[in-house]
């Protein structure tokens, strides 16, 4: 364990307890707001706003990869609560979701499993709303039009015709494959299983380094299936490791381990997690690319440290009682309270997110030093695990 994380360790209880209470504070402040319209991907000056119109759709529309991390929040904050007004809130959206698979809205990417396994899958699952099964089946159904057999993968982006984006996935791909599971169990049906698990082994083989450290995105021959070439999209340059895509890594293949074990998957969330903690700066949040170290002037992204932190947490949990398992749970911690006590909103009533200064596309210069969705939820995901033993995963 690092001289850090045993320093954090263990969190006092009524930290993390505090956290959580200011957390949902916030997530039931945003209710009216965010059920007129849906937030942007980021904040803008640390307030998020609505949704940007596209495509013919008015602000605040559902539309983007990001929209189902609200309704996840809900349905984190309604099981630990049971408060009927967010109970009322995260149901409405299924309707949302519902509607957006039937109409074709913005579907042409890998990220159903980020919208629907939040928004749909589990309102099917606590309360058997068949709505929203048919929406995350459907859903299930688009993503499975997108694997690629020669390749055995998941093409990420775009129209499957496009020639920039034919052939190509990324690491963030780990986690919309639980979709593809859920479907499998609740069908019957192997063929959305074999397709998550053949896509998981391809960027087991060809994202990994042998450092442990990531490609960000990997493009195959879509019509021979041939490996190609590892690039970037939002890492600082090809051969660098951008920090997201590792913690998506972490708990992306932990998750993989939890479906299918005996593919080593689990060994390779341990690499990805050696690598991830072996590069973070002293407070234990991460820059936005792991090559940056202590000292630079670049920007943090406390949304990696979230979903790292829940990763670590899962690897723990799949590790059983070894003990490395108590090293990956120490360091998941020692992120969370750094998390907690220098990167929330706890204490900052200008800002409607749960925790600031993450970056989504530094390249771009697109949520640099912001609050975004994904951070927000991963951060809620991180505390909940954290604090309720009747926790279970939406995953």
């Amino acid at each position: 364990m690092s001289a850090e994380a045993e320093r954090a360790v263990p969190i006092a209880t009524e930290v993390l307890e505090a956290a959580w209470t200011a957390a949902v504070a916030t997530v039931r402040g945003n209710l009216a707001d965010f059920t007129a319209w849906y937030p942007d991907d980021t904040t803008t000056a640390g307030v998020y706003r609505p949704r940007t119109a596209r495509d013919g759709l008015p602000e605040g529309s559902n539309v983007g990869w990001t929209t189902g991390f609200w309704p996840g929040m809900l349905w984190l904050t309604w099981e630990a609560t049971r408060d009927d007004r967010v109970l009322r809130a995260a149901q409405d959206q299924v309707g949302s979701f519902a509607d957006r698979v039937a109409d074709g809205v913005d579907l042409d990417t890998h990220d159903l499993g980020f919208l629907y396994t939040l928004s749909c899958v589990t309102p099917a699952r606590l309360f058997g709303d068949q709505r929203a099964r048919r929406a995350a089946l459907e859903a299930a159904d688009h993503l499975m039009t997108r694997f690629l057999e020669p390749a055995g993968i998941v093409q990420a982006w775009g129209d499957l015709t496009d020639p920039l984006q034919r052939g190509r996935t990324i690491i963030d791909s780990l986690m919309n494959m639980p979709l593809l599971h859920w479907a499998a169990e609740d069908t019957g049906s192997r063929h959305f299983a074999e397709a998550a698990i053949r896509h998981t082994e391809q960027l087991k083989r060809h994202v990994i380094r042998p450092d442990g450290s990531t490609f960000h995105t990997f493009y195959w021959d879509p019509v021979s299936g041939e490996p190609l070439r590892g690039a970037t999209e939002q890492g600082h340059r090809d051969g660098s490791c951008w920090a997201r895509g590792q913690a998506w890594g972490i708990y992306g293949f932990a998750l993989a381990h939890r479906y299918e074990q005996g593919l080593s998957f689990l060994d390779v969330a341990r690499r990805c997690a050696d690598h991830f903690l072996s590069r973070l700066p002293e407070d234990r949040v991460a820059y936005w690319d792991l090559v940056f170290t202590e000292g630079g002037d670049e920007e943090r992204d406390s949304s990696a440290a979230a979903i790292a932190a829940c990763g670590l947490h899962e690897l723990a949990d799949q590790l059983g009682a070894v003990p490395a398992a108590s090293h990956y749970r120490a360091e998941g911690d020692a992120i969370l309270a750094s998390l907690a006590t220098r990167y929330s909103t706890a204490h900052d009533s200008t800002s409607n997110a749960l925790l600031l200064h993450g970056v989504y596309d530094k390249p771009k210069d697109v949520g640099v030093d912001e609050g975004n969705l994904w951070g927000d939820y991963f951060y809620l995901e991180a505390l909940s695990r954290r604090l309720r033993p009747d926790w279970r995963s939406p995953w």
